[in-house]
């Protein structure tokens, strides 16, 4: 595509320097989520560097919407869920085929939260048959990690008519109503008691459970229990991970399921943009802390292990030019 032909011409030095930058659509995920955060932040400090590359943070619902997106050229970059870019590398439902995806990184990684609120009589995942729950966005990681999890439970997750409004349907048998909302809309449905839980899957904090926690009393349902059952049916992505205390303001700490966070491209990418989005991915990790504490976990020698979806050789040149350049991580 053009910005593909311009960054090659830049780093080959055949353009003169920043008369016209690089333009690079990168899919991020909804308001209120981690993505979204991360991307606008990256975009930013592209802006305020000499960077010769312009971010476009593009909404999106996040990973498998992502993954479709990157394979389409609809976006450039994309973040989405380790778990959810090995499918698609696949070609293993959701998705139809084998995707062109190859990673620039391993970000961070991403917590399972099941929020309700801090009266419900909610405990357990399996307490939620009957139950009207919003699975996150159609597309989403979310979603995908909900429907797996609830699979477990022997919940049948059953579509409601009417999935943005309305008092919640009482439900017969083990299966919950099943809504999709981006999570800033799901924390606004559980305040106003149009759902009784939500799934959302996102770094810690996540501002849109934080500023929930403020105005309405809430809790996470533990979901450790389910680590190893995901991991034996799915794949080795998954991890017992503590929401610490106070994460969010009154909320006890629980243990749930973390997936780490991937920076895919396409395969078809060139080399030297690859090379060019990664060195800026690490040159802005400053200013991302700054956005949010997951990029805390940015790091080269954490960064490679993406498997099974691959390094694109561009990251590849990346690394390999800095492996003397970084200590050891140090979150």
């Amino acid at each position: 595509m053009a910005a593909s032909v311009l960054v090659v011409l830049a780093v080959a030095g055949s353009q003169p320097p920043y008369e016209e930058p690089l333009r690079l659509r990168v899919g991020t995920g909804g308001p209120g989520g981690v993505y979204h955060e991360y991307g606008s932040g990256l975009a930013e400090a592209a802006a305020s560097s000499r960077a010769f590359t312009e971010i476009v943070p593009v909404d999106t619902a996040a990973s498998v919407d992502n993954n479709r997106l990157i394979a389409a050229g609809s976006v450039d970059a994309a973040f989405t869920l380790a778990d959810v870019a090995a499918l698609a590398v696949a070609g293993d439902p959701p998705f139809d085929e084998p995707l062109p995806i190859s990673a620039l990184a391993r970000l961070y990684d991403n917590h399972t939260h099941l929020v309700v609120r801090s009266d419900s009589p909610y405990d357990e995942l399996a307490d939620l048959s009957g139950a009207t729950v919003s699975l996150g966005a159609e597309g989403s990681g979310t979603e995908l990690t909900a429907r797996r999890l609830l699979d477990l439970a022997g919940l049948e997750a059953a579509p409601r008519d009417d999935e943005r409004g309305g008092v919640p349907t009482e439900a017969g048998g083990s299966r919950v109503e099943a809504v999709h909302l981006h999570v800033s809309e799901s924390a606004q449905a559980l305040a106003e008691g149009r759902v009784d839980a939500f799934f959302w899957s996102g770094g810690l904090p996540t501002r849109a459970v934080a500023d929930l926690a403020e105005r309405t009393p809430i809790r996470l349902i533990d979901l450790s229990g389910h680590v190893s059952a995901m991991a034996e049916r799915h794949g080795e992505y998954f991890s017992d991970m503590p929401v610490p205390a106070d994460t969010y303001e009154g909320v006890p700490a629980v243990r749930t399921i973390g997936v780490p966070s991937l920076l895919v491209v396409g395969d078809g990418m060139p080399t030297g943009t690859a090379r060019e989005l990664t060195r800026l991915l690490f040159e802005s990790r400053p200013e991302l802390v700054d956005v949010h504490p997951v990029a805390l976990s940015l790091h080269p020698r954490s960064a490679i292990a993406t498997l099974p979806v691959p390094l694109h050789p561009g990251a590849v040149e990346y690394y390999r030019s800095v492996k003397n350049a970084y200590g050891p991580p140090t979150a």
